[in-house]
C-alpha cells in the first residue's frame, strides 16, 4: 500500500505509537538524508501545505532542508535576503578590520595622534629671522638689519622633550583606541553570534511545540488525551511561536548594532556572522565535544589561565605597561618637561642683529653694524606661566595615580568574570545532554501515554532554558576574554 505524506493520510495508516516514534526521530536522521530526499519531497509538502497542514516528519525535516540551503550560500559568501538584497557572510576577522579601518573611534584616535605629531615638528623648528629697515634724517640715513632669534638651549631641549612625551602618550592612546575598536567589533559580532544562535533554538522550540500540539490532536482523537492536554499544549506552541518572533528580532538587531561598529548603515542587514560560538577542548570537562563540533566553543589561548601580561612590577620599563598607564605616564613626563621649561622661561629669547649702515657722504662703503637684544624680566618674571604648568604636573600625577588603580581594578574584574563564564559554562555542558535526553525521553513517553503533558512542558522548558544558559555563559566569556586582552595589551604591542 502506497502511503501519502499528506497529514490525513498519514493519520489514517500509521498508528499513534508509530507515528510518535517518527515524530521523536525524524530530527535525527533528517541532517544525513535531507540532502537526497529535499528535492522530492518539496513539491509534496507545497501541495500538502494547502490541504491540512504538514506531516509531522515533513515538518521535522524543513527547517534542516532550508539550513543545508542557508549552508551552502554562506560557504559561497553571499546570502540573499527576503526581499532579494545581497548579505554578505563575514567572519570575526572581516569584521575587526572594518572597525578598524572605518571605525570613527579609531579615525579621531588618529587625528589626535597627527596632531601631537605635528606639535614635536614645531617644537624643533627655529624661528625665522626679521629683516629690518630704517630710515633716520641723521646721516648715515639707511640701516639694514638682519635679526636672528636665538633658543637657549635650556628652554629648546625641555620644549622638544615635552613635545616627544606627548607625542608618545597620543601614540599610546591610538594604540588604546584601536584596541578597543577592535574589543567592540569582538563584542558586537559575539553578540549577534549568541542572538541568532537564541533565534535558532526558540525557532526550534516553536517547531518541537507545534509538532507536540499536532501530537495532543492525534491523540485526543484516538481518546489518549484530553481537551486540557490539547489546550495546554496549544497555548505552548502560541507561547513559543511568539519567543521565537521575538528572538528573531533580537538577532536582527544584534546584526545591526554589529553594522553600526563597522561603519555601515545600520537601514537594513547587510551582513550575517559566519563563525561559530565555540569553546577549546581543554577548557572544558571531559566528555565534551571537540573544536568545530556543535555545541563546542573555541575561545583564545588567553583563555586558559595563562599569566596576564601588563601586570608589571613597579618601576618596570614602558614596555612593560598597560596602554592606559603607558600614555598616562608619557603625559606625566610631558608636563615635567613642560614645567622646567616654563621655570626657565624668566629671560625670553635673545635676539642678534646684524646689518649695515649706509648714506654718509664722509664713508665711501657701508659700515657694518651688530647688535644684542635682551629682554628684560623688569614687569613679568613667567609666575603664572610656572604656577600653570605646577598645577598641571600635580594633574597629571594625580590622573596617573588613578589610571592605575582603575587599571589593575579592571584587568581583576575581567580575569574574575572570564573565568566565572568558563566555569559556568563548563557546569552548562555537563547539563545539557543530561537536559535533551529527559526531553527527548518524555516527548516518547506522552506519546506513549505514560506521561502527562505538564511534565512535558517542563522538560522541554528545561532543556530550552539549559541551552539558552550555555550560549549566555559562552558569549559571557568570550565578552570577557577581549576585555582581558584589551585591559592587558601593553605598550611593547602598540601600533606604530
Amino acid at each position: 500500500m502506497r502511503m501519502s505524506v499528506c497529514t490525513g493520510s498519514l493519520s489514517r495508516v500509521v498508528p499513534v505509537p508509530i507515528r510518535a516514534v517518527l515524530t521523536h526521530l525524524a530530527p535525527r536522521i533528517a541532517p544525513r538524508i535531507a540532502p537526497r530526499i529535499a528535492p522530492r519531497i518539496a513539491p509534496r509538502i507545497a501541495r500538502c501545505s494547502g490541504r491540512r497542514g504538514l506531516p509531522l516528519t515533513a515538518l521535522a525535516m524543513v527547517p534542516v532542508v532550508a539550513g543545508v540551503a542557508i549552508g551552502q550560500r554562506v560557504t559561497a559568501g553571499v546570502v540573499r535576503g527576503d526581499s532579494g538584497a545581497v548579505v554578505r557572510a563575514i567572519t570575526r576577522a572581516d569584521a575587526i578590520d572594518a572597525t578598524l579601518a572605518t571605525g570613527s573611534r579609531v579615525a579621531l584616535a588618529r587625528a589626535d595622534s597627527a596632531a601631537a605629531g605635528a606639535g614635536v615638528v614645531g617644537a624643533r623648528e627655529w624661528q625665522n629671522p626679521t629683516l629690518n629697515f630704517q630710515y633716520t634724517r641723521d646721516e648715515p640715513h639707511y640701516h639694514t638689519f638682519l635679526e636672528v632669534p636665538i633658543d637657549y638651549p635650556w628652554l629648546r631641549g625641555p620644549r622638544i622633550a615635552g613635545a616627544e612625551r606627548a607625542a608618545e602618550s597620543a601614540g599610546y592612546r591610538y594604540a588604546y583606541e584601536r584596541a578597543a575598536a577592535r574589543f567592540d567589533a569582538e563584542t558586537a559580532y559575539v553578540r549577534a553570534l549568541a542572538a541568532e544562535q537564541h533565534a535558532r533554538l526558540s525557532r526550534d522550540n516553536a517547531i518541537a511545540a507545534d509538532s507536540l500540539a499536532r501530537l495532543a490532536v492525534v491523540r485526543r482523537d484516538a481518546g489518549d488525551a484530553s481537551e486540557l492536554d490539547l489546550s495546554l499544549a496549544t497555548v505552548s506552541a502560541g507561547q513559543a511561536a511568539n519567543a521565537a518572533a521575538s528572538d528573531s528580532l533580537a538577532a536582527i538587531a544584534a546584526v545591526l548594532d554589529l553594522q553600526d561598529v563597522m561603519g555601515m548603515p545600520a537601514d537594513r542587514v547587510r551582513v550575517v556572522p559566519s563563525d561559530s560560538l565555540l569553546l577549546p577542548t581543554d577548557s572544558l570537562a571531559a566528555g565534551a565535544p571537540a573544536a568545530g563540533a556543535p555545541g563546542a566553543l573555541a575561545m583564545p589561548a588567553s583563555a586558559q589561565g595563562a599569566q596576564l601580561p601588563g601586570m608589571a612590577a613597579p618601576g618596570a620599563s614602558d614596555s612593560a605597561m598597560t596602554l592606559p598607564v603607558a600614555a598616562a605616564t608619557s603625559a606625566l613626563a610631558s608636563e615635567e618637561s613642560a614645567y622646567r621649561a616654563a621655570r626657565h622661561g624668566a629671560f625670553a629669547a635673545p635676539s642678534l642683529s646684524l646689518g649695515v649702515e649706509a648714506g654718509d657722504p664722509t664713508q665711501p662703503f657701508p659700515l657694518p653694524a651688530a647688535g644684542l637684544l635682551l629682554p628684560l624680566p623688569l614687569f613679568n618674571q613667567n609666575g603664572g606661566a610656572r604656577a600653570l604648568e605646577a598645577a598641571n604636573v600635580d594633574r597629571a600625577r594625580a590622573q596617573l595615580a588613578q589610571v592605575r588603580r582603575e587599571s589593575a581594578a579592571a584587568v581583576a574584574a575581567a580575569s574574575r568574570s572570564r573565568a566565572a563564564a568558563l566555569a559556568r559554562a563548563r557546569r552548562d555542558r555537563s547539563m545539557l545532554d543530561g537536559a535533551e535526553r529527559v526531553a527527548s525521553l518524555s516527548v516518547r513517553a506522552f506519546a506513549e501515554g505514560a506521561q502527562a503533558l505538564p511534565f512535558v512542558l517542563e522538560s522541554r522548558r528545561a532543556a530550552r532554558d539549559a541551552m539558552a544558559q550555555y550560549i549566555d555563559d559562552v558569549a559571557a566569556a568570550q565578552v570577557a576574554d577581549a576585555a582581558v586582552r584589551l585591559l592587558t595589551a601593553t605598550a611593547g604591542m602598540r601600533s606604530p
